[in-house]
């Protein structure tokens, strides 16, 4: 059966209780994500928390980096390289992935499948079934491209959305009846994939807190002198909202134009992804300072006043809770996985989705109020402590799943001071 749903005790989000089981014992986990560095930077809290509860753990994902490489490496976690295609929909392609993985599978023998985002999701669990691996999970980190309509793009891309949301529907309806436990980082996904009729073969479904975030390494930083600074850090889509932060940038500059508009995030192979054309014409009208690909976040994040993600739809966003770690207010959009991480007017501002004349003014309510951005920065990290620690994050997680020992601890911190 699966946990009851409960009310949780912060700010109204809900959650999952997660139903007794006996003591876990130790499991070799196979970890399957799209991208090795993002596997290491978004799931490196699970894997070490695994590790933790006396697991070992073997990693899979496409690409090599070898920064990521290197710390799966002094985990004492071996990586395997799998050939998936991270965007699109390639039969011959896609046919040779579950190919890759089922042999991949049959070498390594493991005893439990862990997969995030859909790909490995649909593929992994498709090949852990076929293969015979006793137990698998899949964590859903956000709907994305698939499940988020505009309305506003050319019929023929919208037709495109719309083919690729039945697909996406299809592959989840077929290879979700093989997981024993499905996490989702949002209710709102969750309550989604129920009205679609996705987890009707799930036997447990649960709810954390996004993949938290590491508040030793994201840590309170002194706002700068100077003009406001806006940051936005995301990936370069459509979908993030980017097209309504450059519109908001030009409504602002406007009335104030001594504030500043940054951009940090890589180019995606994704059918929503906005152009390097795009980006430089931005910069070129002095709307936006674009600062490329980063593999350190924090010094953008620690120049800035105001962090602003207005997104079209989320899992849970790593790069707002990063910004709430360092005691920055929040400005995002009330959709799915972004209106969880802000209490109105109390560490930020939530605004509707694509309304860039929205976002414009809440960007300028908080630059005419520097003594109120401090009070909201103080929230978010004060939230952040609370409800998105990394260590308790994973090992809720691990709870799910059944892969933590009774006796271990959860990892909660003492309330820092």
């Amino acid at each position: 059966m699966r946990p009851a749903l409960q009310p949780a005790a912060d700010h109204g989000a809900l959650e999952f209780a997660a139903a007794p089981r006996a003591e876990a014992k130790p499991q070799h986990i196979f970890v399957l994500g799209n991208d090795v560095s993002m596997l290491v930077n978004f799931q490196g809290p699970l894997i070490k928390a695994m590790l933790e509860a006396g697991h070992r753990v073997t990693a899979a994902a496409t690409g090599r980096d070898r920064k990521a490489e290197r710390w799966l490496a002094t985990q004492g976690v071996p990586y395997r390289e799998i050939a998936m295609q991270r965007a699109g929909l390639n039969p011959v392609r896609d046919s040779a992935t579950l190919v890759q993985l089922i042999a991949t599978l049959r070498e390594t023998r493991p005893d439990f499948l862990f997969a995030y985002t859909i790909k490995p999701v649909v593929y992994g669990l498709l090949a852990a079934r076929l293969v015979g691996v006793k137990r698998r999970a899949a964590m859903i980190t956000g709907l994305g491209y698939a499940f988020t309509e505009d309305d506003t793009e050319r019929s023929h891309v919208l037709l495109r959305r719309r083919a690729i949301r039945r697909a996406a529907r299809t592959a989840y309806s077929t290879a979700l009846r093989f997981a024993d436990t499905v996490i989702f980082q949002n209710p709102d996904d969750r309550a989604l994939f129920d009205e679609l009729g996705l987890l009707k073969r799930v036997r447990e479904v649960g709810l954390v807190q996004g993949s938290g975030v590491d508040v030793d390494h994201f840590t309170p930083q002194p706002v700068p002198a100077g003009p406001p600074v806006a940051l936005m850090i995301a990936r370069l889509l459509r979908d993030k909202g980017l097209y309504e932060y450059v519109e908001a940038a030009r409504i602002v500059k406007r009335e104030r134009p001594e504030i500043r508009f940054r951009l940090v995030g890589p180019f995606d192979p994704n059918p929503a992804s906005v152009s390097p054309h795009e980006i430089d014409a931005w910069a070129s009208e002095g709307l936006i300072e674009y600062r490329g690909a980063v593999t350190d976040v924090r010094p953008h994040i620690a120049a800035c006043h105001i962090f602003v993600l207005p997104s079209y739809r989320e899992g849970t966003p790593r790069t707002v809770l990063e910004a709430m770690a360092m005691g920055r207010p929040i400005i995002t959009t009330d959709v799915p996985g972004c209106r969880e991480t802000v209490v109105q007017n109390e560490n930020g501002l939530l605004v509707p989705v694509r309304n860039a004349p929205e976002i414009a003014r809440a960007i300028l309510d908080l630059a005419r109020q520097p003594e109120r951005r401090l009070a909201m920065g103080a929230a978010s990290l004060r939230i952040v402590r609370e409800r998105y620690e990394a260590k308790t994050v994973s090992n809720s997680a691990l709870q799910l799943m059944g892969l933590l020992p009774s006796d271990l601890d959860l990892g909660k911190r003492p309330e820092k001071k």
